[in-house]
């Protein structure tokens, strides 16, 4: 459902809710593995660096099958939307926790809760799994998502550098 940007408040606010209550969010099946893919593809393409993407959707489902990762997805009148991707890890100071490597909405179905509904079942599942935290990873120039991060009581760490080294050429 395509809403209109130039409804009046009460209509926005209606079909807000009405969007909402229409929000699934279940785990991911093999079926979900090349839409996921293409969500991580638009995520790239947000973040100005499609190229980056170096992983295909059957590198993606054997990875999934061997449960390197696991993913939620969200529906709306059953089309995927939105995922979090994510596995465990271990914290040396802090003990279990759950990263997120992923968390995107689809451009067209932001702001009618996708994102809020995919975050607290990220968090709820870090509950779940007896886990002491969970941690992901955001660009310092992307400030809608700083700000719903914040807006959840996210704590954002501006003292650590990441380092990476690729194993690839």
């Amino acid at each position: 459902m395509m809403l209109n940007d130039e409804m009046t408040n009460n209509d926005e606010m209606t079909n807000n809710d009405e969007m909402t209550n229409k929000i699934t969010i279940r785990p991911a099946t093999e079926a979900d593995i090349p839409t996921i893919h293409a969500l991580v593809y638009e995520l790239a393409v947000y973040e100005k660096e499609p190229e980056a993407v170096f992983t295909t959707p059957e590198e993606y489902l054997e990875d999934f099958r061997k449960g390197l990762f696991e993913s939620h997805v969200a529906e709306v009148e059953g089309k995927v939307v939105g995922m979090i991707l994510f596995f465990m890890m271990y914290s040396s100071w802090k003990g279990k926790m759950l990263y997120l490597d992923d968390f995107v909405v689809n451009e067209q179905y932001r702001r009618y809760g996708v994102g809020q509904k995919l975050y607290e079942n990220f968090i709820e599942e870090g509950r779940l799994r007896g886990c002491r935290l969970v941690k992901w990873q955001v660009l310092d120039w992307n400030e809608p998502a700083i700000n719903f991060y914040k807006k959840n009581n996210a704590i954002i760490e501006t003292g650590w550098w990441n380092v990476k080294k690729f194993l690839f050429e």
